[in-house]
């Protein structure tokens, strides 16, 4: 490993030093049988080809019709070209199998984890938190205490309030109680408790009523209780609190770094008090689960039709490869790491683009600027790269594993190239390398551990916009991407022909 280690900087030292900890213990044991360990079903033999560029497009199960396009477009243009066709290999990489749990089921449209609400509790008002009978009441030194929660299903919250105090001659504390939206720096609630102005005791809490409104599905707070007197609050270790989610409408998670306002970042995680809210829109609920099994049927006789279209798929283009994972969003990480095994097993190459299936890609550019700039050699990553990028906490980029505030640079997923032996670094640690929520930010993390040499390129563009020259653009509808396309063929590149038609146009109005 050499010194690779002085050339990180502080953010992210400790995350490469468990990693190269973690690649420095022996593999895990392979299971036997199907599965990933099957190198024969995953990997096909078949004969060996050198390429100078092999491109691995990520593509989802259902996106057909936007694969379709690229062989129409910048894949057709690539198999008819005299001195391109045989040095490019293009594969688009899809997940093995589908998700068996329907899209209204899920957690968020994003995983495969099924939202698991049994015996909702319904047409009453549901305390979040309480405290045993024999839980002892006392004042802690915590001046400020916080706790996050997930809503799984739409809910009501009707009131916040503060732990008693069995030891007060009534009420003799000030405590403010403030509920934020994550990573949002203004209060949605607040309730205030005084002697004076106390709210009404129910069992070992005092409660304040808040502005009702709904609090929907996937919303993610914070409970801030905050302490005005020098002797602190009555707080919990949450471990200690008996939570109440509605039969599994709510969700605690650790208040970790970055999911508070900024203000309360020297907070400590536990529970001063607690909320009552109220499940909305019950009746609707209890439909959706009675009706659960038959669209669990109706599902999976999908999801065998959905099997059989991309095998025909696969036979008639010869241009997918099916990797042993399950077909989702959070997945993405896992399927570039087997394909990266794939082209390690199958192929010979110089160097790897990966690519996203909704990008407008121009390889003949990429190719004349490896040429023009002497893109290649050892350790080497090309790409346009965003550095010193925080950590969503929220969200569809929501990342709850890697601890640091900002990630390690990483390229835009739209497009970036890599040599051959990054490819089989990743390859040869696949089954130890963890992953994080997106492709392009575990590539980062990945990296981090081993210094690549990077290339930054602005041609990568990161967001969905024309600028000539360029080597990749993302975020298409299929049908812009042929319209892209068509400017391309027609004026060599599609931002010129824009910016002409857009002059012709300037001009005709004028006359």
């Amino acid at each position: 490993m050499r010194n690779w280690l002085v050339l990180l900087c502080p953010c992210v030292l400790g995350a490469a030093l468990h990693l190269w900890l973690r690649l420095r213990s022996p593999p895990p044991a392979r299971a036997s049988g199907a599965g990933p360990a099957d190198q024969t079903a995953l990997f096909p033999q078949w004969k060996s080809n050198r390429y100078d560029v092999v491109v691995g497009v990520l593509s989802a199960r259902n996106n057909r019709e936007l694969r379709n396009v690229i062989r129409n477009t910048w894949l057709k243009h690539l198999l008819a070209h005299p001195a391109l066709s045989q040095r490019v290999l293009v594969k688009f990489i899809i997940g093995a199998r589908g998700c068996e749990v329907p899209v209204e089921d899920r957690e968020d449209p994003y995983s495969c984890r099924l939202l698991n609400i049994t015996s909702p509790v319904l047409n009453q008002e549901i305390e979040a938190f309480s405290l045993s009978e024999d839980a002892s009441s006392g004042l802690s030194e915590d001046r400020v205490v916080s706790v996050s929660f997930r809503v799984l299903y739409p809910i009501v919250i009707t009131s916040l309030g503060v732990f008693y105090d069995a030891s007060d001659a009534g009420f003799q504390r000030n405590v403010t109680v403030k509920l934020y939206q994550a990573e949002q720096e203004e209060a949605l609630f607040v309730a205030r408790f005084s002697p004076p102005s106390c709210g009404v005791q129910v069992n070992k809490l005092w409660y304040k009523p808040v502005e009702q409104f709904i609090l929907p599905e996937s919303f993610e707070g914070t409970i801030v209780w905050e302490s005005q007197d020098l002797h602190g609050l009555v707080s919990r270790n949450l471990h200690k609190v008996a939570v109440n989610d509605g039969g599994g409408v709510l969700r605690v998670i650790t208040a970790g770094e970055g999911l508070l306002p900024h203000e309360f970042l020297e907070g400590v995680e536990g529970v001063a008090g607690g909320f009552i809210y109220t499940i909305q829109e019950g009746d609707a609920l209890l439909r959706s689960l009675h009706s659960r099994p038959q669209r669990m049927v109706t599902h999976l006789r999908g999801l065998r039709e959905e099997d059989a279209l991309l095998e025909e798929e696969g036979r008639a283009h010869d241009d997918i490869v099916f990797v042993d994972v399950v077909d989702t969003y959070r997945n993405v990480p896992a399927k570039l790491l087997s394909f990266y095994r794939w082209t390690m097993e199958t192929t010979s190459f110089r160097l790897l683009l990966k690519t996203d299936d909704d990008c407008y890609i121009d390889l003949e550019a990429v190719f004349n600027r490896i040429a023009q700039k002497n893109l290649d050699g050892p350790n080497f990553w090309w790409g346009n790269f965003r550095l010193n990028w925080a950590v969503d906490r929220t969200g569809k980029w929501q990342e709850l594993e890697y601890p640091s505030p900002a990630y390690p640079a990483f390229a835009c997923g739209s497009g970036y190239v890599i040599s051959r032996d990054i490819v089989d670094w990743l390859a040869s640690n696949s089954g130890r390398l963890k992953t994080y929520q997106g492709e392009d930010v575990s590539m980062g993390i990945w990296m981090a551990a081993i210094g690549p040499r990077r290339h930054q390129d602005s041609l990568w563009l990161c967001e969905k916009t024309c600028e000539a020259g360029m080597l990749s653009s993302p975020q298409y509808s299929p049908r812009e991407l042929s319209q892209l396309w068509e400017l391309k063929e027609l004026c060599g590149d599609p931002c010129q022909c824009e910016a002409r038609s857009q002059t012709t146009e300037v001009l005709t109005r004028e006359l």
